[in-house]
């Protein structure tokens, strides 16, 4: 049941709000992964941005996409919990340390071929800022060095709907995709890597590049 309410909110929600109200532009769409496993990397200014990537998708490929979000915070109640699970699908990431190995789970999502949704930045920034990425991304990419890593920039869902806002604003927004790489070799070298394609990404959308 919860497959078919999930292809439901996306199909008769997401969709029409994202094509209608907020005009989205998607650019490199030939990027994004056909199959899994494989690691999408994005920016992250809204709630937004998850329905977006997972929107980017055909809905048959929706039971595979797995954002990696916050267990502290999306199942800190049963509604919001039910709702994450079952219609958003996350994969909840226990934050501070309890578990021997935190991406446990992470990795025995991409032994099964899921596409996982990873926000490196953490929690959400002020609109259209962004902030360090932390290197949980180049733990697992190291822990699964054939799982190509696809870099996304989004621009504008920070404005649409920023941090702390209940109501959505009518803002032309932009999703690019760069072409995909693997493990570094070494954590330092992969991180300069996804900040360059990050860069470069902003950079092709005309976008001010940050600090």
């Amino acid at each position: 049941m919860s497959r078919y309410l999930r292809i439901a909110f996306f199909a008769i929600i997401v969709r029409p709000i994202l094509l209608i109200v907020l005009g989205m532009n998607v650019r490199g769409r030939e990027h994004l992964p056909k199959t899994g496993p494989a690691i999408i990397v994005a920016n992250h200014n809204s709630h937004l941005d998850t329905l977006t990537l997972l929107a980017l998708f055909p809905l048959r490929d929706l039971p595979r996409l797995r954002p990696v979000a916050a267990a502290d915070y999306f199942l800190s109640n049963k509604l919001l919990a039910w709702f994450a699970l079952n219609i958003i699908g996350i994969l909840p990431l226990e934050r501070g340390g309890v578990k021997k190995n935190p991406l446990a789970d992470l990795e025995a999502a991409l032994d099964r071929g899921e596409i996982l949704i990873l926000f490196p930045e953490g929690s959400r920034g002020e609109p259209e800022q962004r902030a360090d990425f932390k290197r949980g991304v180049a733990f697992l990419a190291r822990a699964r060095p054939q799982t190509p890593v696809h870099p996304v920039f989004i621009h504008g869902l920070g404005k649409a709907l920023p941090k702390g806002s209940a109501i959505l604003v009518p803002f032309n927004c932009d999703v690019i995709a760069g072409a995909p790489f693997q493990w570094q070799g070494k954590a330092p070298e992969f991180m300069e890597a996804l900040e360059t394609q990050m860069t470069m990404l902003a950079g092709q959308g005309q976008f001010q590049p940050w600090d």
